[in-house]
């Protein structure tokens, strides 16, 4: 008797769970569904509001008003340029950082470290970064600005730094004896056995640079528009959401629709590259934040 009471509540217990995630799953989705189906609305038609579950009159002429524009053209392939570029180097320099920290014989390795960390918690302002960057660097209006200043993050070196430290030394050693040096060891032993964590790290650097738009707006100039960039002009000013649309013969359009549908295209690209990494994801965190 008592077995199966437990049994009807630990059901009831499951579907009770069941319902309330469907329904925070809803919840949470809904808004970007709704995005979407909007922006593949008429344009004309969506000023009259009420789509909620698909598009009252399928159109893509959102994308086409977006697309029609050279400057978000030209801003997309420096986005992809900037996070291409910015993730391989950011990966590579940290997990270079990483690699060396992580080997006791190091001289000074615990310096090092802690000067990385103190940069976590304190920073100079405003002010000095843009002097170090502009003045002292020469980086302004430089595509290299991009990449550069964002070379190096504390908290993703610490992650590959515990990774390495779980690697197995007598693999290493045994390297050593054939005559492999540090860097080949480096490049030909330790990041084909990474990849778990050098997925993790790349995603972390992906999102970082593609979603970008403070630095562009403080070191960039006409030629380095981000689409993030982009974005924040089209949100902030429905000018240029007319002068889009006038472009393909719209008279009164919605902008709110243009500015969802340039949402989309800022959003889905980085979206679409999760499902390739999920599954060194979850093992990459795990293992790179479990002290080995």
């Amino acid at each position: 008797m008592n077995i199966t009471s437990r049994s009807w509540s630990s059901r009831g217990f499951d579907l009770l769970n069941v319902i309330l995630l469907t329904a925070l799953c809803i919840v949470t989705l809904y808004p970007f569904y709704n995005i979407v189906i909007t922006s593949l609305n008429d344009p004309t038609d969506a000023a009259r509001g009420g789509i909620t579950l698909w598009p009252r009159v399928f159109s893509i002429d959102n994308y086409r008003i977006v697309f029609k524009d050279n400057q978000i053209v030209h801003a997309f392939f420096i986005t992809v340029a900037r996070t291409i570029v910015g993730t391989a180097t950011a990966v590579l320099f940290t997990g270079a950082f990483a690699y060396g920290i992580s080997k006791s014989e190091l001289v000074g390795r615990r310096i090092f470290l802690m000067l990385a960390i103190v940069t976590m918690y304190f920073g100079g302002g405003i002010i000095p970064y843009y002097l170090l960057i502009a003045k002292y660097l020469h980086l302004k209006g430089d595509f290299l600005v991009y990449i550069i200043p964002n070379l190096f993050n504390v908290f993703n070196a610490i992650i590959m730094l515990t990774f390495f430290r779980t690697l197995p030394k007598d693999t290493e050693e045994s390297a050593k004896i054939d005559g492999a040096n540090d860097l080949r060891i480096f490049f030909r032993l330790v990041l084909p056995v990474s990849k778990p964590v050098l997925a993790t790290i790349a995603l972390y650097n992906a999102v970082s640079h593609w979603n970008a738009w403070y630095d562009a707006m403080l070191f960039g100039n006409d030629n380095l528009l981000t689409l993030q960039q982009i974005l924040m002009q089209i949100i902030s000013s429905n000018s240029n959401v007319s002068q889009l649309a006038s472009q393909l013969g719209y008279g009164a359009v919605n902008s709110t629709s243009l500015k969802l549908a340039t949402m989309v295209i800022t959003t889905l690209p980085i979206v679409f590259t999760y499902p390739f990494i999920q599954k060194y994801f979850v093992q990459g965190v795990m293992i790179g934040s479990v002290k080995g």
